[in-house]
């Protein structure tokens, strides 16, 4: 796990636009809406590092939605895929794990990361390394990273695969890599139709830098992620609007009302959450207010849009606060570990939020 420098930068800038406790009560809330006509889930991040937490984390997808999503994301095992010789053992450990639990009578959303935590360089490997490169759309790095999801499409069969993680944010962090990853992602989009031509396929961007991103050549970066996602199959959404200061329900719409006059294609929102508790990062003298009540109005919004808008689906990330996984965090990442850790619509003694009635009100219908 790396730091965030932008991330803090903007959240220190933004920390004062919070808004006060209000009723949580919303009785009108889908209840005109009909028969749901999305899809809804969560990821597989667990809350600790047990057998047991991993085990009830799938109990609880299983129970609790129609979709769910994998990330791989660890690392990327580059010297196998380039030198054609054995996977690490705990690479495929981790995979066979996963493919063992996929989760029957529910769709699986398949996100693999090409870029690391910062998403400005490529992922590792297991070793830390990654490969020597020009260019990140040089013909040894396209070829190995097809095998890479080549092996993953056919250990998982997903019903969608993100192709490439929130891939936007190369764009604000290494804009000379950008047309270089474009170049990549068409060689790759052709390999993959070409062997799975009904696999839905698209690279996941995030909305908070969509809209509200940190450039100087706005125009011209919305015209590329539009193009981009224009491109895919559907839209591959990853939204956490706090980390842009949005804590009102009014602020949650203008993001998804931008989001929608850009995008014809349908949406799915691969990964998304809100605070549901105050957020303080002691190291960089940052506090963010929030609460259960505001944590269910941004579901409650986006649950709504989704509805209106015939999403793809909605994905979660993730189910429960993980306090006790975030225990085990190195101490010099311990702050930035915190901040998607109270997300969860259970806290982290596994108690049912405020919003884990808003789920369960739109899950049901």
């Amino acid at each position: 796990m790396k730091l965030f420098p932008l991330i803090i930068t903007s959240l220190i800038l933004l920390a004062s636009c919070n808004k006060s406790n209000q009723n949580c009560e919303n009785p009108d809330f889908f209840s005109d809406a009909g028969n749901r006509n999305f899809s809804m889930g969560f990821t597989t991040w667990n809350y600790d590092a047990t057998d047991e937490a991993i085990e009830d984390t799938y109990d609880f997808l299983t129970l609790h939605g129609d979709i769910y999503a994998e990330q791989i994301d660890e690392f990327i095992p580059w010297d196998a895929w380039l030198t054609d010789t054995e996977l690490p053992e705990r690479f495929v450990q981790v995979i066979d794990y996963k493919v063992a639990h996929k989760i029957p009578d529910s769709k699986l959303l398949l996100s693999v990361s090409l870029l690391d935590t910062d998403r400005s360089e490529l992922l590792n490997d297991i070793d830390g390394t990654i490969p020597e490169y020009d260019k990140i759309d040089d013909d040894k790095i396209v070829e190995a990273y097809a095998k890479h999801l080549l092996y993953l499409i056919d250990r998982f069969q997903p019903d969608y695969l993100v192709i490439a993680m929130e891939v936007n944010e190369l764009y604000i962090k290494d804009n000379d890599k950008w047309f270089s990853y474009k170049n990549l992602h068409d060689a790759i989009q052709a390999k993959i139709n070409s062997l799975y031509p009904s696999l839905p396929l698209a690279a996941s961007v995030t909305l908070h830098n969509w809209y509200q991103p940190e450039v100087s050549d706005k125009e011209n970066y919305h015209a590329e992620l539009s193009e981009l996602i224009a491109d895919g199959d559907f839209a591959a959404i990853s939204f956490y609007p706090f980390l842009k200061g949005m804590h009102k329900k009014s602020k949650f719409q203008n993001a998804f009302d931008f989001l929608h006059e850009r995008v014809s294609l349908p949406i799915l929102m691969v990964e998304t959450n809100h605070l549901a508790e105050t957020l303080e990062l002691k190291s960089f003298n940052l506090t963010i207010k929030s609460d259960e009540c505001e944590q269910k109005e941004y579901l409650e919004v986006l649950l709504e849009n989704a509805q209106e808008k015939n999403y793809e689906g909605v994905i979660w990330w993730s189910h429960r606060d993980y306090d006790q996984l975030w225990e085990t965090f190195p101490e010099e990442v311990k702050d930035v570990g915190k901040l998607w850790r109270d997300t969860g619509i259970l806290n982290e003694d596994g108690d049912r939020r405020a919003a884990f009635d808003s789920w369960e009100i739109a899950f049901q219908k």
